[in-house]
């Protein structure tokens, strides 16, 4: 992301809720043979807490993003996702985690399509000057897939791990019914979308093409999407990832309908659009690969065309388990999962200090510290998720935190030193490495 021209919002160290100091405490032990590990793990894992986190006077939780003073729906889940399973008997993270939620619905209300968005009505925007229909509460206005999806995973996390249903009120209702309308609009893009965006900035990935409208698409029943989980612009507007995601989320919506709401005609529309969407896929997502074999493509049009990619942020074809679509022994996520990590991806990398996934929003040569993280997350083996941990040991340039992109040959040269995404998600892959003893001496 370019660097934005406003000021920083003041944070306030949040108190650590006592969950969240026993897990430091435990790391103490398990990972006293390790200290840089230590270090890295203590500092991470309360990072978004530390750093990014406020209670309102309202009951809500603004998290932003680290270095740059706004909250996405995106990054604001994947921030706090690793404190959801510690919550269910900690009631200061119940106040931070659910006030999260509950400012999530907010925001939808106000924009479904927006991605990002400030603490209060104060106008502030990433570029003032988008063609877009603009509210003083967004900050960006891309239209991404996932952001909704985010949202209704983190309340479904929150449901399971604590049983609380409190953040289930008429307006997360409204919620549900604001991004199911959402959904059903975005599968005819162009004959019902009101949606337009373009940005006059001179970078192509940050604009839509056609008068803001975006490549034509044919019907497929996927979701249309403006742009990817890296704020750059889609090649071809469906993303079979970020689809794959809106299945997940509309089976999650399914739940709420039947045991929250008792609504069984709205559970009863949530189940048909999870078909089409999901047919939508499986008919026009899948790409017939001369060496892998059938593979998930990253994007497609509808026409046949294809964007035969992998990308470090999630949704991405590496996490299509961690999303909950599939299992990691799926043959077509197994062939997927070859391609992401082969030359055969445009950004994939190899370097004399690591190896995997970068993205075309960094440089050529910039792997991602939340692509190796990911990477873990999914692997099959034990010997693989040692094998990542000790890359992003390995890579922090002695900073003590994780990054977004640095370059394959000198982890020194790297991008954003404040990202709390990347330190939560390193956090959740050491924490289940030593939750599963993987990490004992």
């Amino acid at each position: 992301m370019e660097q934005f021209r406003l000021p920083q919002i003041p944070m306030p160290k949040l108190p650590l809720p006592a969950a969240v100091q026993n897990v430091l405490a435990e790391a103490e032990e398990r990972l006293k043979h390790r200290p840089k590990l230590l270090r890295l793990f203590k500092n991470c894992f309360p990072n978004t807490l530390e750093t990014t986190t406020k209670l309102l006077d309202d009951g809500t939780t603004f998290v932003i993003t680290g270095d740059i003073p706004a909250s996405w729906l995106r990054d604001s889940v994947e921030q706090v996702i690793h404190y959801v399973p510690l919550a269910k008997e900690d009631a200061d993270l119940q106040r931070i985690i659910s006030g999260l939620i509950r400012r999530h619905v907010a925001y939808i209300l106000v924009d479904p399509y927006a991605n990002a968005f400030n603490e209060k009505a104060n106008d502030w925007h990433w570029n003032a000057t988008d063609g877009t229909e603009m509210s003083p509460w967004v900050w960006e206005r891309k239209f991404e897939i996932d952001s909704l999806c985010f949202s209704m995973r983190l309340a479904y996390r929150y449901w399971k791990e604590t049983g609380r249903a409190d953040v289930f009120d008429a307006d997360f209702k409204k919620a549900i019914r604001t991004v199911v309308d959402l959904f059903k609009t975005e599968q005819r893009h162009f004959e019902r979308s009101p949606y337009r965006f373009t940005r006059d900035n001179g970078i192509l990935h940050d604009t839509l093409l056609n008068d803001g409208l975006g490549m034509p698409v044919n019907y497929t029943g996927m979701v249309w999407s403006g742009f990817r989980s890296s704020d750059d612009a889609c090649d071809f507007h469906y993303n079979v990832p970020g689809n794959m995601f809106a299945v997940v989320a509309l089976r999650h919506m399914q739940e709420f309908a039947e045991w929250v709401f008792r609504d069984m005609d709205l559970l009863a529309e949530l189940k048909r659009l999870e078909i089409e969407i999901d047919t939508g896929i499986k008919r026009y997502g899948i790409y017939r690969h001369p060496e892998f074999g059938p593979i998930y493509a990253y994007e497609t049009d509808g026409f046949g065309n294809y964007c035969l990619m992998d990308d470090a942020g999630t949704p991405g074809l590496m996490s299509i388990p961690y999303l909950g679509y599939t299992s990691a022994e799926d043959p077509i996520y197994v062939n997927t999962r070859r391609f992401a990590l082969s030359k055969e991806n445009p950004f994939y990398y190899e370097g004399k200090a690591a190896r995997g996934i970068g993205s075309p929003h960094t440089p050529p040569d910039y792997v991602w510290h939340m692509a190796l993280s990911m990477q873990g997350l999914t692997a099959s083996t034990a010997k693989e998720k040692l094998e990542m941990i000790a890359m992003l040991e390995a890579t922090d340039a002695d900073t003590g935190f994780m990054h977004e992109g640095f370059h394959v040959d000198d982890p020194a040269v790297f991008t954003r030193k404040w990202f709390a995404w990347s330190n939560s998600l390193f956090s959740q892959l050491v924490y289940q490495a030593m939750k599963d003893g993987l990490l004992d001496g």
